[in-house]
This record gives structure tokens, C-alpha cells and sequence, in this order.
């Protein structure tokens, strides 16, 4: 029986949403069989496939992206008195993390096409304090990292990628994350893959590798044992999380290909609305669209119109230099900058409904009231 126009807006099309099936609960079987819910061989061996697919060496699990990138920071021996660049559009993490870390964030801002950190402005943020500088690879897009690589190397800096968004991304055909001394994905429940919490710190270098392990593992090398050879913290995994992480791996093929077939289906049907345009991507990435997103006009009355027809829909990240949280300057160097691109970028920017779920028919709910909306303005 065909549903109602009032039944067909009730039915909600979320903006994002995991897939999970009966993978997972057989996995989490696994963990309830063997009565072992901390660390242990689950842990291990979803590590391992993060290793093999990212070609890392070292893949550490830790309870999630933000104290992933504090451990890098840590790690490499970053804080007080240090100087890291971040991009101004990003999720605060990567700022807040650097703040944990004790050092402070300076705001770079972006390339107006990727929108990831633009690093060319970089150059005019560099003190005698810089050390780092800290890549956010945007909405599934990788950052500029030959340009990236080619100024760290230039300055003397370490490079730590904030690959939170960048699971199964790739840059000249090397995974994101694995460029630089170090970096982090995230498996929080809305990222292409989930462990509804978590992340993995990826590293090809054995002593960063060991100092990350003893900073998640309250400063000691193996667990079990009561001596503790430097400072650490409880930021371990579970194997709860391992086991959601397993299933969800084996799923991550079918998942990125939907999710490009998501996009592109967008990109096609949306294109000869004016002033709507996706994002470019750099030829050099291979991106995986964890969220499909448009500039476009007037996005606040269009998320407030597909919101009134139950779509769901998601703003950009706020730029960090509107962040109430660091007013003033506090916490954070470069707030006065320049910030036109980001502050652009965030007013027209909207993300629309890309669960790996979404079907043909509720995607073309989604493509025919955007059409509607842009016809009654024109």
C-alpha cells in the first residue's frame, strides 16, 4: 500500500547513519563468548587490518581521534611553548587537542576549492615556536600533502595528519594518515566505518610507536605489570569496540563505492542548479565521501525547508576563529587573520543525506525538493 504525502514527510532521511547488521552482532558474540573485554586479541587483530590497509607499520588502537592526536603531539615530544598549525575549518578536536597537548594552535586558513588547510599561507605563520603543523583531511579529501611534505621538510617541522575523516582516503595512492611522523583516524558512530567510539594512531616509526603505546597504557610497555617506566594515561580500546571494528572493516569496500555512487548521483542531478557546486577533487586524491557536500545559496533556509520535508541535513564545521570558546585570542594565536575563504565556505556550505542506507528513492526525495526549493527563488 503507498504511503501518504503526510506518511512520506514523517519517514525522516537522516544525514548520516552507520550500517550495521548481523556482522556485528556475531563479532560482539565472539567477546561475550570469551569473557574478555578489555584489550586484548580482538584489539589485535583489528589493528592489524588497519595496518595492512593503510600500508602503515604501526597501528595503535586508542578510545578515540581527539586523545589519538594528543598522544601524537605528546609522542614527539610537543607542549609548552610549542606553536602548531591548524586549519581554521575544522571539528575543535584538532585544535583542542594541541591545547591538551599544553602547546598552542595557530589558524592557517584554507584553499578556497578543497577546502582543506591551504599551505602556502602557511609560510607567514612560522615563529621561532612552530613545530608541527597539523592537516585535516576535509569531508573525505585529502589536504595537499606533496606541498605539505615539501614545507615541513623545508622548516624543520613534524607533520601529524588528522585523518579522523580520511579512512580509505588516499593521496598519489598512499593512504592518508601515513605521510607524516604520524596520524590518527577516527571511528566515531557518524565516520565511514564506526566503533561508535575509538580511533587508531598510525606510525612507520618503531620509537613513536613504542612512546604512543606507553602514553595510552599509563607510561608502561606491556600491561599487567606495575612498573611504569614514564607518565601515561588509561586511553585504551575494548574489544567491543574491536569486534563492531572487524565487522565494519569487512563492510568498508561496499560502503565507500556506495557512498561514491551517493555523490556522484548528486553531483549529476544537482549540477545545472546555480551557484550549487560540490567541492573539487584534487586529481591526485582518491576520495572516499564520508558526507556529500555543496556550496550552494541561502543554506540556512534550505536546511530549515528539507528539514520541514524530514531530511536531514548538516552544516560545515564553524570556523575556529568564530569559536566562542577561544574569544579574545585565549588558547589560540592568529584569531584576527584574514578568514574571508573559511567564513564563506562555512555560510554556503550544507552536507546532505550520505549513509551508506540512503536508497535510489529516498536520494531522489532528497534531489527533487532541492530542485523545488531553488525553483520557487528564480
Amino acid at each position: 500500500m503507498s504511503s501518504t504525502p503526510q506518511q512520506a514527510k514523517r519517514a525522516l532521511i537522516a544525514q548520516i547513519e552507520p550500517w550495521i547488521d548481523e556482522s556485528e552482532l556475531q563479532e560482539l558474540q565472539r567477546v561475550i563468548r570469551s569473557t574478555f573485554l578489555i584489550e586484548h586479541e580482538l584489539t589485535r587483530e583489528f589493528e592489524s587490518m588497519t595496518a595492512r590497509m593503510t600500508s602503515s607499520k604501526h597501528a595503535i588502537a586508542v578510545c578515540n581521534g581527539t586523545l589519538g592526536l594528543y598522544i601524537c603531539l605528546k609522542a614527539l615530544g610537543i607542549g609548552s611553548g610549542d606553536e602548531v598549525i591548524v586549519p581554521n575549518l575544522t571539528f575543535v578536536a584538532t585544535a583542542n587537542a594541541v591545547i591538551l597537548a599544553g602547546a598552542t594552535p595557530v589558524l592557517c586558513e584554507i584553499r578556497e576549492d578543497t577546502f582543506c588547510l591551504d599551505v602556502t599561507r602557511a609560510e607567514k605563520l612560522l615563529t621561532a615556536q612552530a613545530r608541527a603543523i597539523i592537516p585535516v583531511h576535509l569531508y573525505g579529501q585529502s589536504a595537499d600533502l606533496a606541498a605539505i611534505e615539501e614545507f615541513t621538510k623545508r622548516h624543520g617541522l613534524k607533520l601529524i595528519e588528522d585523518a579522523a575523516q580520511g579512512i580509505g582516503v588516499k593521496f598519489g595512492g598512499k593512504h592518508v594518515g601515513t605521510f607524516g611522523e604520524m596520524g590518527i583516524l577516527s571511528y566515531y558512530g557518524n565516520k565511514t566505518i564506526t566503533c561508535g567510539e575509538g580511533g587508531i594512531i598510525l606510525t612507520n616509526d618503531d620509537d613513536l610507536a613504542k612512546a604512543a603505546y606507553r602514553l595510552k597504557n599509563h607510561g608502561r610497555a606491556q600491561k599487567g605489570v606495575f612498573v611504569h617506566e614514564s607518565i601515561g594515561f588509561n586511553f585504551s580500546f575494548t574489544e567491543l569496540q574491536a569486534a563492531v571494528g572487524i565487522a565494519q572493516m569487512k563492510t568498508l569496500p561496499a560502503i565507500v563505492n556506495k557512498k561514491r555512487a551517493i555523490h556522484d548521483r548528486y553531483v549529476n542531478e544537482l549540477q545545472g542548479l546555480k551557484n550549487c557546486r560540490a567541492a573539487f577533487i584534487d586529481p591526485r586524491c582518491e576520495p572516499v565521501f564520508w558526507f556529500t557536500s555543496f556550496l550552494c545559496p541561502n543554506t540556512d533556509e534550505l536546511s530549515a525547508f528539507l528539514r520541514d520535508q524530514s531530511i536531514q541535513t548538516r552544516r560545515f564545521f564553524y570556523p575556529l576563529h568564530l569559536q566562542p570558546c577561544y574569544a579574545g585570542g585565549k588558547h589560540v594565536r592568529g584569531m584576527d587573520a584574514d578568514f574571508r575563504i573559511s567564513e564563506s565556505v562555512y555560510q554556503q556550505g550544507v552536507s546532505l543525506p550520505s549513509s551508506y542506507g540512503l536508497t535510489w528513492e529516498e536520494q531522489s526525495r532528497v534531489i527533487e525538493q532541492i530542485r523545488r526549493f531553488y525553483a520557487s527563488r528564480n
